[in-house]
This record gives C-alpha cells, sequence and structure tokens, in this order.
C-alpha cells in the first residue's frame, strides 16, 4: 500500500494524467460539436483543487510542462506569421496594424480605468485588446480570397499587433516590479531594441547558416530550433522583459529559415500535441468555479471587455475602410478576421495574473473573450468572405511564364525517374512514366535504392542490392514493351528519401513519380515518411500515384481547383500533358459556398473557363462550379464518372499550433478510382 502511495507522487503520475487528458478530451468535445480547447480548460477545472484536486498548477511538473507550453503557443504564433504575404503589402499592413492596435488599446485603457483598475493594468488591459489570432485564416484560403488586399493586409497586421501587444506587457511587467525609473524605463527600451535586433537577425543569419551545413540532418535541425525558442526565451528574461517576447520573435525570426518543410511540420506538431495542450489544461486549474460564477454574477466587467473588444475591432477595420477605399464587404471581412483573441492574448493575460498586476475577474472575463471571439470570428468570417474579388491580372500572371516551364526540359532529354519498390505496383508506376516521357520525348530512370550499411560486405545489403537489381530488370523489361526509352539506376545510401532526391538531381529530372505510401499515424506525423521527405527535398514537380487500373486506360480526368494561385494550377498543367497523352477528357471542379451569388458563381464559371483555355488548349474539357459546404463529399460525388483524380496535397495549421483537416487527407481514404497528388 505505501508503495502504492509513494507511486501517486512521482513527478511522472501528473504527466500520465495530462497524457490521457489531452488524448480523450478534445475528441469528445469535438465529437459534441464543441471546440477542443474548451475540453482542456474544462479538464483542468475538473482535475484542479476545486473538483478531483488531482493536479495542481503548482506541481513541478505542471510548473514546466506548462511554461513550455506558454513558450510554445507564442513561439507557433510568430511562426505561423506568413512573411511573404506581409511583404506585399507592408506598408497598408502596417497601416491597418496601427488602427487595430491603438484604437483596441485605447478602448480597454477607458475599461479598465472605468472599473477602477490603475494606469498601469488599465494599459494591459488594452492591450490584452491589441493583439489577435488568425484563426480564420483556413476560410479564407477554402474560400479562395487569401489574394484578396483586405485579406493580406489583414494577415501581415498580425505582425504589428502581437509584437505591439508583448512591448506593452513587457513594460508594464516591469513597472508594476517596482522601483521603475524613466532611466530604467529608457534603458529597457533600449536593451529591448537591442535584443530584438539580435534575435530577428542573428538567429535568422544562424539557423540559414547552420539549415545549409547540415543539409539534411533534419534531427539536428529540429534541436536547433528548440535551442533558438529556449535562448530567445532566457535572453527575454535576462533584459527584464517577459519569456513570451522571446519566443514569438525566435517564431519570426526562424520564420523563413524553416520554410514550409518537414522540420516546421514537426516542430509544431510537438507543440500541436503535447505542450500546448498542457498549457489550456493548467489554464483550467487557474479557474475558481465559485469565484468565476461570482465575477460573472458582477458581468458588467466581462460584458465591458467583450463588447469594448468587439466594437473596438470593428472601429478599427472602418477606419481602414476610410483610408485605403475598401468596400463593406472587405471591411467585415478585416474585423472578423482580427476579433479572434486566443494566442498572444491568454498568453499575456496570464503573464499579468502571475505578476498580481491582472486580478481573477480579468482573468475570468478574458476566458469568456477567448470563447465568444474564437466562435464568433470564423463564423462572420465564413458569411462575409465569400465573393471577395481577386485582382484580375492574377490569373495571365499565373498561366504565362509558368505553363511554358512546367514539365518541360530546358537544356537536356525529359526525364522522369521512377523510385521502385513494391513488384505489385511496379507496373503502373513504369505506364504512368512512360506515358508522359513518350509525349514529351523523352525518357525514364527506373531508380532502386539500397539502404546503405557501416560494411559494405553486410548480407542485408546484398539482399537489397539483390532485390534492387531484380526490380530494375523488371522495370527495363516493362519499358520495352512501351516503346520508351529506359536508364536504370541503382544507388546505394543512407536514407532512401534523400537517395530518391539526389539521384533526380543528378539526372536532371523534370518529374519524379512515385507510388502511394502510408501518410497517416503518430510515427508518420511526426518524423514523416518518404512522401514526405521527397516532396520538401525534390528540386523538380514529383506525382504520387495510386492506380487501380493501367494509366493508359484514363479517359475522365477530374481536378479539383480550390482558388486561382500559381500552385492550384500545377495539377491542371499536368492533368493537361496525361489528357494529350491519352486523348482523355479534363474536368474542373471548383466547389464555392453555398451562399456564393449566382453573379459570382457566374464570375468563377469564367475564370475557370479562362484558365482552360489556356492550360488545357483543347476542346475536351468541362468547368463545374457547385455550391456546397461539404467540399470533400462534392469531389467524392463528381468522382464516381471518373478514372482519375488529380489532387494538389497540402497541410494547414492554425496560430494555434493546432492542425487543421485537410480535404486531402479525407478524400485519399473515401476515393473508389485512382488518384494523383503532390505535383
Amino acid at each position: 500500500m505505501e508503495s502504492v502511495i509513494e507511486t501517486l507522487h512521482e513527478p511522472i503520475v501528473p504527466f500520465a494524467i495530462l497524457l490521457v487528458v489531452i488524448l480523450t478530451v478534445p475528441a469528445i468535445f469535438e465529437k459534441l460539436r464543441l471546440p477542443g480547447l474548451v475540453g482542456l480548460l474544462v479538464a483542468g477545472v475538473i482535475l484542479g483543487p476545486n473538483a478531483l484536486n488531482l493536479l495542481q498548477t503548482k506541481m513541478p511538473t505542471m510548473q514546466l510542462l506548462s511554461d513550455i507550453g506558454l513558450i510554445y503557443l507564442m513561439f507557433v504564433a510568430g511562426l505561423e506569421v506568413d512573411m511573404e504575404q506581409f511583404r506585399k503589402t507592408k506598408h497598408r499592413s502596417a497601416g491597418f496594424g496601427t488602427f487595430t492596435f491603438l484604437v483596441p488599446l485605447i478602448v480597454g485603457t477607458i475599461v479598465g480605468r472605468v472599473f477602477g483598475f490603475g494606469w498601469n493594468a488599465s494599459i494591459l488591459i488594452g492591450s490584452l485588446f491589441a493583439s489577435h489570432t488568425l484563426l480564420a485564416y483556413p476560410i479564407v484560403s477554402r474560400l479562395g480570397v487569401v489574394g484578396n488586399e483586405a485579406v493580406t493586409v489583414t494577415i501581415g497586421a498580425t505582425i504589428f499587433t502581437d509584437i505591439g501587444a508583448l512591448l506593452v506587457l513587457a513594460v508594464c511587467i516591469g513597472i508594476h516590479a517596482g522601483n521603475f525609473t524613466v532611466i530604467k524605463f529608457i534603458t529597457l527600451l533600449g536593451s529591448l531594441i537591442v535584443y530584438s535586433a539580435i534575435v530577428l537577425f542573428g538567429f535568422d543569419w544562424a539557423g540559414k547558416e547552420f539549415f545549409r551545413r547540415t543539409g539534411d540532418d533534419e534531427g539536428n535541425q529540429f534541436l536547433f530550433v528548440l535551442l533558438a525558442v529556449f535562448l530567445a526565451a532566457l535572453g527575454a528574461q535576462l533584459i527584464g522583459v517577459e519569456k513570451i517576447v522571446g519566443a514569438f520573435l525566435a517564431g519570426l525570426a526562424v520564420n523563413d529559415v524553416l520554410g514550409g518543410g518537414p522540420v516546421k511540420e514537426k516542430v509544431i506538431f510537438v507543440g500541436s500535441v503535447l505542450f500546448i495542450p498542457i498549457f489550456f489544461v493548467d489554464m483550467g486549474l487557474l479557474i475558481d468555479i465559485p469565484g468565476f460564477i461570482k465575477s460573472l454574477a458582477s458581468i458588467w466587467l466581462t460584458l465591458a471587455i467583450v463588447v469594448g473588444l468587439i466594437a473596438s475591432k470593428f472601429l478599427a477595420a472602418l477606419f481602414a475602410k476610410l483610408v485605403y477605399r475598401y468596400n463593406w464587404q472587405e471591411m467585415l471581412t478585416m474585423w472578423s478576421l482580427s476579433l479572434p483573441q486566443v494566442a498572444a492574448t491568454l498568453a499575456a493575460t496570464l503573464v499579468g495574473y502571475r505578476a498580481g498586476l491582472l486580478t481573477e475577474g480579468v482573468l475570468n472575463s478574458v476566458l469568456v473573450l477567448m470563447l465568444v471571439t474564437a466562435t464568433l470570428g470564423p463564423l462572420i468570417t465564413s458569411r462575409v468572405a465569400v465573393g471577395l474579388r481577386l485582382p484580375e491580372t492574377n490569373l495571365d500572371i499565373y498561366t504565362s511564364s509558368e505553363d511554358e516551364s512546367f514539365l518541360k526540359a530546358e537544356a537536356s532529354r525529359f526525364t522522369v525517374v521512377v523510385p521502385v519498390y513494391n513488384p505489385q505496383t511496379e507496373r503502373f508506376l513504369i505506364e504512368m512514366a512512360a506515358l508522359l516521357a513518350r509525349h514529351e520525348g523523352g525518357r525514364i530512370v527506373p531508380l532502386a535504392i539500397a539502404k546503405a550499411h557501416v560494411h559494405m560486405d553486410a548480407p542485408e545489403l546484398e539482399m537489397a542490392h539483390d532485390r534492387g537489381d531484380m526490380l530494375l530488370e523488371n522495370a527495363l523489361q516493362l519499358s520495352r514493351e512501351l516503346g520508351v526509352e529506359a536508364k536504370p539506376l541503382l544507388r546505394i545510401d543512407d536514407s532512401v528519401p534523400q537517395g530518391i532526391s539526389r539521384a533526380s538531381r543528378e539526372q536532371n529530372a523534370n518529374l519524379i513519380v512515385m507510388g502511394w505510401g502510408q501518410r497517416t499515424g503518430f510515427r508518420a506525423r511526426l518524423f514523416g515518411n518518404v512522401i514526405d521527405s521527397v516532396l520538401w527535398a525534390a528540386h523538380c514537380p514529383v506525382a504520387v500515384t495510386r492506380f487501380l487500373d493501367s494509366p493508359t486506360q484514363v479517359k475522365r480526368i477530374l481536378v479539383p481547383i480550390e482558388n486561382l494561385t500559381s500552385q492550384a494550377l500545377q495539377p491542371v498543367r499536368f492533368a493537361k500533358v496525361l489528357a494529350q497523352a491519352n486523348q482523355a477528357q479534363v474536368t474542373l471542379l471548383h466547389v464555392s459556398d453555398r451562399r456564393t451569388t449566382p453573379t459570382q458563381r457566374a464570375w468563377d464559371e469564367s475564370q475557370l473557363a479562362l484558365l482552360a483555355a489556356k492550360v488545357v488548349p483543347q476542346n475536351n474539357f468541362v468547368i463545374q462550379v457547385l455550391p456546397q459546404e461539404d467540399v470533400a463529399r462534392a469531389i467524392l460525388n463528381a468522382a464516381k464518372s471518373c478514372d482519375l483524380v488529380i489532387l494538389r496535397s497540402k497541410r494547414q495549421r492554425t496560430a494555434g499550433g493546432l492542425a487543421i483537416s485537410d480535404v486531402t487527407t479525407q478524400l485519399v481514404h473515401q476515393l473508389t478510382c485512382s488518384l494523383v497528388t503532390g505535383v
């Protein structure tokens, strides 16, 4: 019995409880159509000192993991700022960022003063109003309106609002610590400027150098990113500001270094499945239910914070409309995108509460604010962003030079590299590559990878070598039957993905054709797989295929198009080559929102027709624009009459570090026809 009691006091016990909560609670709440984050807060309340008392916020394990989650939350918020979008409209982003920072800051300060808070606490409350989290970004992306200037400006403004709010937090906490003179204030600001420059420019340079020297060593690159985050957090504390300021700046600093590659996926994945959920559970532990009910009973503070935030963000968007001459639809979209208060707001509130600058009533009111705005913002965005116009010139830009360069050899013959591993799928892969190579007057390079060993005479290497020879002999025979030139290649390499990428570069390949592999599961999400790594590292387009019948039998091709961007058009160009080789019909499908007006639907159809005429210069194409809420279901229904579906593979996440389900992921498990993705 004593051993059991001693075991229950082990630090590992709270960690095990947290894992069970993270694994089960969000899934249960999402089935009830409630946000998973709400479930984590509720779990914290139930497990906390006001209920079961299994977890306490002062436990060493809880303090450590929650602090890491807090740092990770702000790091991911900085990491997911789209720097490319910001650079395009940096001046107007700065303008709207100023509006949506200053107006809520002033309103929040007034709210604080009205309810009896001192100037320091009131200004901190105002800074909580000033930031915003782009929870609705996946919605505008799905609607295909990210290219609209108002949307781009709002995305870029996130940098200004979050940095501004964190700087105000740093100063307020410094003043609250006492003995804060004008000299110390100037010293703090000067230290902050120097520190920010070191993090933003120094870490960016160091990251690029480290990634260049380590090449494909994702493990060390992952560790470098984590080291950068925590060094930045410690550096912030050394100069006297909160560590979340350093974490956010570190996210901005390594943004360009990571790009959209597998290391970024791993960094965000670790945070989203472990540390960030623990932070939200810890927030739940802080909620005193009797105190929460009591604070909401005097509802005026909560009401003032919620209404003040909503009204001030609306006023800021209105100023941007008047200054930059946006229409009402664009103005409402900017307002709804800047409405949600999650990442920076919660982090700053917790810091202010722990420092004793904010009361429990403010903490509880901010939790209500998070729930209201995190629900209201995306809901309004889904209604007002429908049909936002994109610049008319985008289509011409996307269909000019890129169409000429896609699948075209520059200085050498068109080359298709085909990694072969599974004898059962080898024939269809070779047939697919042969169709494309013959159409372009090129060749195929069947590629087998034997995993290297320390000893070159190891039996495992001999077996892999013999197996590769057999696969390549079969590929050579198939290519002769299909009447296309083949140059088989057997490569010994430490890593299969690196072997494929390096061999493709050495052969100056124009396309890589791969078979489908396992892309789900914990291990694949954490460590990636061959497909993920090749897609990231390859110098040319990669077609990931799953054929149920011979590619030569494909006569009806479906290409779902989410929005008219250069990336979205790549599958269309691929379909063009395959259709010309097979004399097949191409259907371009765009699934629009049910609330899309007939005028907007007609405009979408005209844009798709123009796209088809430029990219697929034949008469054998069909245009479909379907108004439906369930995008995956619409594509599945359309695919029933097709032989092949070509999808663009992508993955999106919110600034809170939580994964957003991808339509592609849903479709690959439900399609009953052949599939090509990744191009």
